[in-house]
């Protein structure tokens, strides 16, 4: 089927059938109500639960969604949702931008005008981009997989028949979270047809080859297994439940708001940066923009199982692979452990490795215009 314009559009009964269960939703007990220490705090999800039963407009959502230029396109028997914003300047670089877990590609709205038409907003035309942005499959407007084995690595394959449909033969990748080892393995897998890759996260599953023919492990480098150590021991249990059994929490995500909204903003209040108060940097609407289209997506089973088929396809490397796509690095203060330069650069080849000042997980929704001009000036000499 060829690439066509899609509308979201959710139906008058999603909408009463969601209002239904919001009201019926029954809250846990608490020993501590504004206590994040257990997880998420009860007193968060009753303000969240009240704004988006009593104030938050879907249809005002939607509405503004809808004015984003989306589309959707059959890759390889997958349907695929994405947006595609072409460039305002001499030759626009197409770039293709991959988000996460929990996020969506509503992450990418106030990003997308900083690079298609950056002269806008102060900066030269010269460093404007051609924007796609896909939703992963099973997440926002994009239907879950029908078969397993649909990874990063899988989906890196999808990007590039997406962007060959686009008439994008070369271009460049940019990913946080997931959409970070999308990117890599784009990288590895693609390098021909990438000029580069951006990140702003690189997962923790990247693992560079290691053993008696390679360099030993720096100071720094150990310091940062061990902080990702403790990171799985004390804040890592929703990947593990994610990579093993998520069909189990799935039951409870998919028949619950509540559930669903209290899982995805506990990451949001411990990733993001902010002064201990989240709507001063993710504001309700934004927020529940987000929860609700994993609720009305249906597909909460496949945005967890991703997890699984990213567990049995890691991102390992062998000895003597060597990846010569130029990468640059972004790192963010509040973001989850980060390695050290070396770690990255026993694989690939490290051309910027930038400390922000501010910032967290979700950067292009906390700084886009800090991410925006980070990546403008990695991409800045590899144009041709």
């Amino acid at each position: 089927m060829p690439i066509r314009p899609f509308t979201l559009a959710i139906t008058h009964e999603q909408l009463d059938d969601l209002h239904r269960r919001l009201d019926a939703s029954r809250l846990p007990d608490t020993l501590a109500t504004d206590s994040w220490e257990d997880g998420t705090a009860t007193g968060f999800v009753q303000r969240l639960l009240g704004y988006w039963k009593n104030q938050f407009d879907w249809r005002d959502q939607e509405r503004r969604i809808n004015q984003l230029p989306q589309f959707m396109a059959d890759i390889d028997g997958q349907a695929i949702h994405f947006l595609h914003q072409r460039g305002v300047g001499p030759k626009p670089m197409p770039l293709i931008i991959t988000h996460g877990w929990p996020g969506s590609f509503l992450e990418m709205e106030r990003l997308l005008p900083l690079l298609t038409d950056p002269e806008k907003y102060g900066g030269d035309p010269a460093d404007a981009f051609d924007v796609v942005v896909p939703s992963l499959p099973g997440y926002g407007c994009s239907p879950a997989p029908t078969r397993a084995g649909i990874s990063a690595r899988q989906i890196a394959d999808l990007w590039i028949l997406l962007m060959g449909e686009l008439g994008y033969d070369r271009f460049g990748a940019q990913g946080g979270d997931i959409g970070a080892g999308v990117s890599m393995w784009l990288a590895r897998n693609h390098g021909p047809h990438l000029t580069g890759v951006h990140l702003n996260y690189i997962p923790g599953s990247f693992r560079p080859p290691l053993g008696n023919d390679q360099p030993a492990v720096t100071e720094d480098e150990q310091d940062f297994l061990e902080r990702i150590d403790q990171f799985a021991a004390t804040e890592g249990a929703y990947a593990a439940l994610h990579g093993t059994k998520p069909q189990t929490l799935a039951f409870a995500l998919a028949d619950s708001p509540a559930g669903l909204a209290a899982w995805i903003v506990e990451k949001f209040h411990a990733w993001a940066d902010h002064p201990g108060d989240l709507q001063q940097v993710v504001p309700f609407d934004t927020l529940l923009s987000d929860i609700a289209l994993y609720w009305f997506s249906g597909s909460i089973q496949a945005s967890l199982r991703l997890y699984k088929e990213n567990r049995q396809n890691p991102l390992v490397f062998d000895a003597g692979e060597h990846v010569e796509t130029p990468l640059g690095v972004a790192l963010f203060p509040k973001e989850l452990p980060m390695p050290p330069r070396s770690w990255a650069e026993r694989v690939f080849d490290v051309q910027r490795w930038e400390h922000m000042p501010r910032g967290g997980h979700f950067a292009a929704l906390e700084q886009p215009e800090l991410l925006a001009q980070e990546i403008r000036a990695f991409f800045r000499p590899l144009r041709v």
